[in-house]
């Protein structure tokens, strides 16, 4: 693994994927994507973690694409640039689809394609004086592979505004938009997401795991018999699980589940 992606377990099962590459205000590249999509894979397949926050080193979140990449795409063919295009949206569905809780920690400025990492994660908590910009279109581009995740957080009339007009907005605008969920100083940033993995880490890790799977299943579907019958079968599987058994009977003998550790 190279130094530009830094990977860490600790010792609560929070996996930590931080991009390391502050004189360039971590933009990534080719190389980079691979690495992330590599993370993110090993993160989800590890049973020892429960959460992962994706973060950053340096003054910026992330500046999106890289310039020296986007000298290279410049060059390629469409087939090549198709290519290369399938290779990010694969990273960002791996993010996207992790089978754990998403935190991404934002400070700084995050630009174009950085936008788009910020809203495959579950939640977002963003340093108060962070600035947010879909920035493709100033290039003649457009923010593509990128559209369904930050449509989805944001709203598809939103999104045509800012994808059209790539204006820079404020991370209490992205917070108003759905696009951040907090936020706060930059004193209070670890605090903040401290706090969330302190909740996080307190349930049942395959319900939060169903939890999460739950809303891409429900969202938009229509609310009919198939989806009473799909939510009462999910929640029956759940009830005699191994890990639902273990938190019903811990709740009414009053005692801690098996899944807390004692410092939690």
């Amino acid at each position: 693994m190279t130094q530009d992606i830094l990977y860490n377990v600790d010792d609560r099962g929070v996996a930590s994927i931080t991009l390391n590459r502050p004189e360039k205000h971590n933009a990534f590249d080719d190389v980079m994507i691979a690495e992330l999509t590599r993370c993110f894979e090993q993160a989800g397949s590890d049973p020892a973690v429960r959460a992962v926050v994706l973060a950053s080193n340096g003054k910026n979140f992330c500046a999106g694409a890289d310039a020296g990449w986007m000298q290279r795409m410049a060059a390629y063919s469409e087939v090549q640039n198709r290519t290369d295009a399938l290779q990010l949206a694969a990273m960002l569905q791996t993010l996207y689809r992790l089978p754990k809780p998403t935190i991404a920690r934002v400070q700084g400025a995050a630009f174009g394609g950085a936008v788009g990492l910020i809203a495959c994660c579950d939640i977002a908590i963003a340093c108060k004086l962070s600035k947010f910009c879909l920035s493709e279109v100033k290039l003649g581009l457009i923010p593509a592979t990128i559209s369904p995740y930050v449509i989805e957080a944001m709203g598809k009339r939103v999104a045509k505004r800012y994808f059209q007009t790539a204006e820079v907005f404020s991370a209490y605008r992205a917070r108003r938009l759905g696009l951040v969920s907090e936020a706060v100083s930059e004193e209070q940033l670890d605090d903040e997401v401290n706090t969330l993995l302190s909740a996080l880490l307190r349930n049942g890790p395959n319900a939060v795991a169903q939890a999460k799977a739950l809303v891409d299943k429900v969202a938009g579907a229509p609310i009919d018999g198939t989806m009473m019958q799909t939510t009462s079968d999910w929640i029956a599987r759940i009830r005699v699980s191994e890990e639902g058994q273990e938190g019903l009977n811990a709740f009414l003998e009053k005692r801690v589940p098996a899944w807390v550790k004692e410092s939690e």
